[in-house]
């Protein structure tokens, strides 16, 4: 009876407080099999009274099975994770705007921690990082086989201490540490509106968050109101966020009805859903370019996805990063606490395109490079930020040319003239 016991409990353990009882007097004609769970589990038991037993420090029950979750998620890829309870609380502050860190957002490219971007005036932009630099180590500790909860951790920390970045640029031969102190990130969601050209406006959305929608919103109002006829909408460097904002995001600019992503997980596990645009507030008319690049991602590549699809945009820059992996978060029902936040499906465009490691490619490619990038970013925070810069610091980068951005214009100017001519 023991046994029996034991094992009921490692099977509810693993599925995340999840009891799924298993009988010992059940049919076990398969136990053999080397994917029968019944036989597995028995394993997984034997191992963990094994160490329990002669393991050179004690270890509790407790941290056993943890670990062993922490290794079985981690097994499956980057994204997926067991989350204790101060892991999953600090994963609800990812959308919140504000946590203490370096200011970058990271990624898994080819099994490297990788940088996806780096958010303007902040420790880790300052620094010199960019998007596409690979991350080899933190605090002198190699980052192979790290979880992205891991390095999110150990990135993160109070304002005013420091941590040491080892960093492998395109074209490196070898790493090199970056010092960076961490502060108190602020990410406004929606930046930079203001109009460019006559009859052209801009508007930049840095993540998508709980606010993104409304203030994107309030930001087209204001441009419609200064008589704008067409947009760019700059989604470079835009790591993501949350789903539902790219829905509503994609659909300011689409009919009712139109399909913007569908998500597809496993055949017969999980149902193909699709998300329609279904939002009131629309700008069907008007001519919009989207910029993106290597470190739009996510929720990024679903909104530029969608309008590329349905010849709603027109996509101006480099190709984007291509993470198009679902992640539903299970709270556990045991402890009420922790949680398995786990890989369950793709994102597909519009067209039925596969989003993740592939990326979004841009309509009329423009390529900058590491440095021209870094300019551009500075400049564009000069720009949106004038009371943050000396005036000398100005006037270092006033000369410095947005060529993704003047593409994009020059394009929309001539749509622009074409239909005052029809």
């Amino acid at each position: 009876m023991m046994l029996r016991y034991v094992r009921w409990i490692c099977v509810a353990c693993l599925v995340g407080g999840v009891c799924i009882r298993v009988d010992a007097s059940a049919d076990t004609s398969e136990t053999n099999t080397t994917d029968d769970a019944y036989a597995q589990m028995e394993l997984l038991t034997e191992v963990l009274m094994q160490v329990k037993k002669y393991y050179v420090e004690e270890r509790s029950y407790g941290e056993l099975i943890e670990g062993a979750l922490k290794g079985m998620l981690h097994a499956l890829d980057p994204h997926s994770a067991f989350l204790d309870g101060d892991e999953y609380a600090d994963m609800k502050d990812d959308t919140r705007g504000e946590y203490g860190g370096i200011g970058i957002h990271i990624g898994m490219r080819d099994g490297t921690l990788t940088v996806i971007s780096p958010i303007e005036d902040t420790p880790g932009f300052r620094a010199g990082l960019q998007s596409g630099d690979k991350i080899v180590a933190i605090d002198a500790e190699k980052t192979m086989g790290i979880s992205m909860r891991e390095a999110v951790n150990q990135l993160r920390g109070p304002k005013g201490e420091k941590v040491v970045l080892s960093i492998l640029s395109e074209g490196d031969s070898e790493p090199r540490d970056i010092e960076v102190i961490r502060d108190v990130i602020e990410v406004p969601c929606v930046k930079g509106t203001r109009m460019i050209r006559d009859g052209i406006g801009y508007v930049r959305i840095t993540q998508f968050a709980k606010p993104t929608t409304e203030k994107l919103h309030e930001a087209l109002k204001e441009l419609e109101a200064e008589g704008m006829e067409a947009l760019v909408l700059d989604l470079r460097g835009n790591p993501g966020g949350l789903l539902k904002e790219s829905i509503r995001v994609a659909e300011t600019f689409l009919k009712r009805g139109t399909l913007i992503v569908s998500t597809r997980g496993r055949e017969g596990v999980t149902k193909t859903v699709e998300y329609k645009a279904v939002g009131s507030l629309r700008y069907l008319d008007i001519p919009v370019a989207v910029l993106i690049n290597g470190g739009s991602a996510s929720a990024s590549e679903i909104v530029a996805g969608a309008l590329q699809d349905h010849r709603r945009a027109v996509l101006v820059g480099q190709t984007s990063f291509g993470k198009g992996s679902v992640q539903s978060v299970i709270g556990s029902r045991s402890d009420g606490r922790s949680a398995v936040r786990l890989t369950t499906a793709h994102y597909y465009t519009p067209s039925d395109r596969l989003i993740h490691e592939i990326g979004i490619d841009p309509d009329l490619p423009v390529y900058l490079g590491r440095e021209e990038w870094r300019k551009v970013q500075i400049r564009r925070a000069q720009l949106e930020n004038p009371d943050l810069y000396k005036d000398e610091e100005k006037d270092e980068f006033a000369d410095v040319v947005d060529r993704q951005l003047g593409r994009a214009v020059d394009l929309l100017q001539a749509v622009m003239i074409f239909e005052k001519r029809r």
